[in-house]
């Protein structure tokens, strides 16, 4: 497994902002196809932004404490992004999707972020460990 890039950020109103920058840098300079930029930038963001509203919310955490690291690696074929962060214990993996609704007057807004991870991404899993999640998402790079 070779690493390509990390950042290191402190959980806030422009930690996604900062993330998907970082990580659209990355996918030009590596060249990946839009396609792959766009699934990835569309998952880091909802899984970031989970982190950042609700990981935090219930810590006494002050800004020096709370830490948010992206690593992104590769694999053969296979790109890891991993989120690792030092707040509340959630694992994504085990819920569920809400069901789809019927129409549209029906459909709730928001809730359907795991939904299109789970599309876009070849696995998602996730761990607890000395403190910390680790959640990683898989996306294949197409030759």
């Amino acid at each position: 497994m070779q690493t390509i890039g990390s950042l290191s950020l402190v959980p806030g109103p422009d930690t996604v902002t900062q993330a998907l920058g970082w990580l659209e840098t990355l996918a030009e300079r590596l060249q990946w196809p839009p396609r792959l930029g766009f699934q990835l930038g569309l998952c880091l963001d909802e899984a970031l932004t989970n982190v950042v509203l609700y990981g935090f919310q219930d810590r006494a955490k002050s800004a020096n404490d709370a830490e948010v690291r992206i690593v992104l690696a590769q694999r053969g074929a296979d790109l890891l992004v991993d989120i690792i962060d030092n707040g509340t214990a959630f694992d994504p993996t085990r819920q569920e999707a809400p069901p789809l609704a019927a129409s549209l007057e029906d459909a709730d807004i928001g809730g359907h972020g795991l939904r299109l991870m789970r599309h876009y991404l070849q696995d998602i899993q996730y761990r607890r460990e000395n403190g910390r999640n680790h959640l990683r998402m898989v996306a294949r790079l197409d030759p």
